[in-house]
């Protein structure tokens, strides 16, 4: 078996031998999630409804797993393993709030085999898909997944007041241990659905320092790009007031949030689909690609998560955009984009204030990506409302400004009024 690294991930040479996170071998966690997840939410089902308590957030319920089976389980062809769910009844909650129900939930996890992704990141973290385009199930480190047991009762506050957000949409946290390992996993919403092609990728900070994709990951055949390739390649990505406007505000909303938590070092993670060169190519993706479950989960795709008016949201969020923000490039290009903040599980704590400290004797303290919770929010919203997003100027305006011409000229000509007299006309006019 292969080495493995610092986060755990482990690789070799040889392409034809399975990856292995933490000397687990991916199918053997595959596995693992689908049953462990097919267990505990259906067991969940015969507990009554109630409202959620505070105690709620940390209970932890765990059951054992054994090869051969048991009374409660069933039998598999894989290790013997425990398998633990954290704040059960709180996740779901937050999955009802989502409109999940609880067989959608089991049909997406446990019906197809997950999907692995690539990890674009340097975070070491393994990501599955499930085949429905729906959840994201990631491996977390313990000190995440503890910080997101803290989250929790913050977390369902703010869901409660707005579920139109742009921040992860948490559906489950749950651990598997194994020969003394322990391997964790968060259930999240997908931001990028795989059915709709994605010309460009983004993962923005709002920072410069070291913010290229390196020469290894360019090479790859869907790079993610980060804050100075966005700089050189888009002169920003224009929407009409209304949704720059919402879009904005969802943002700034949810920086507040994430500031008051003492949360920092997130991105955007930005999904830009070219129309018009889909077109070219003759990428069907857009028609034949719909989501089979498109209305499996409430305010999961971005035209929704910024909507303030669920009826807009609605009449917006058809076929045609799979859930996408219209929107134009400065050449008029035709462009749908998908977004969503991501790797919230970063508090400003002990190491990131000296990761900054030292990185702030070399390079310029306000360009590095690990900063304070309220700078970093604040370079955060910035960058996104002044180089990411744009509004597009109304034409209206300048016919507006033209009717005022005319009716200035119209005065003067009719009037028999003097140079200086028409001078002091139009400077009272605002054009």
């Amino acid at each position: 078996m292969s080495s493995a690294n610092e986060n755990g991930v482990s690789g070799s040479s040889n392409n034809s031998r399975e990856k292995t996170y933490k000397k687990t071998t991916s199918s053997a966690l595959k596995g693992a999630i689908q049953l462990g997840i097919g267990y505990t939410v259906g067991n969940l089902t015969s507990k009554p409804d109630r409202d959620v308590l505070m105690q709620d957030f940390y209970v932890v319920e765990s059951v054992f797993l054994p090869s051969e089976g048991s009374n409660l389980t069933p039998a598999h062809h894989y290790p013997d393993f425990r398998f633990k769910t954290y704040a059960p009844l709180a996740f779901r909650y937050f999955r009802e709030l989502f409109g999940i129900k609880p067989d959608d939930y089991l049909y997406s996890i446990c019906k197809e085999p997950l999907i692995e992704l690539s990890n674009p990141g340097a975070s070491g973290s393994l990501f599955y898909l499930t085949s429905d385009d729906e959840f994201i199930i990631k491996t977390v480190q313990h000190k995440e997944a503890e910080f997101l047991q803290k989250l929790l009762p913050g977390y369902y506050m703010n869901l409660n007041q707005n579920p139109r957000t742009l921040l992860p949409k948490f559906y489950g946290l749950y651990c598997i241990q194994s020969g003394g390992i322990n391997i964790r996993l968060v259930v999240m919403n997908n931001v990028l659905p795989r059915s709709l092609k994605m010309h460009y990728k983004y993962d923005l900070k709002g920072s410069t320092y070291k913010r290229r994709a390196s020469r290894k990951e360019r090479e790859k055949a869907c790079p993610t790009y980060k804050d100075l390739d966005f700089v050189d390649m888009h002169d920003g990505l224009y929407f009409d007031t209304e949704t720059y406007n919402a879009l904005m505000k969802t943002l700034q909303r949810d920086c507040r949030v994430l500031e008051s938590f003492k949360i920092m070092d997130y991105s955007l993670l930005l999904g830009v689909h070219v129309l018009d060169q889909s077109h070219r190519v003759g990428d069907v993706n857009i028609v034949d690609g719909k989501r089979t479950v498109g209305q499996k989960v409430l305010y999961s795709t971005a035209m929704e998560s910024i909507q303030g008016d669920g009826k807009a949201a609605e009449a917006l969020t058809t076929d045609d955009t799979m859930g996408g923000i219209p929107a134009k490039t400065h050449r008029d290009e035709k462009l749908l984009i998908f977004l969503g903040i991501i790797d919230i599980l970063q508090s400003y704590r002990f190491m990131k204030k000296l990761e900054h400290s030292w990185k702030a004797l070399v390079y310029d303290g306000d360009t590095v990506s690990v900063h304070r919770p309220s700078f970093y929010a604040n370079r955060f919203l910035k960058f996104m409302s002044s180089r990411v997003f744009r509004k597009i100027q109304r034409k209206s305006t300048t016919r507006a400004n033209s009717f005022i011409m005319q009716n200035i000229l119209k005065q003067h000509y009719n009037s028999r009024t003097s140079p200086s007299s028409f001078y002091n006309l139009t400077r009272g006019q605002e054009l």
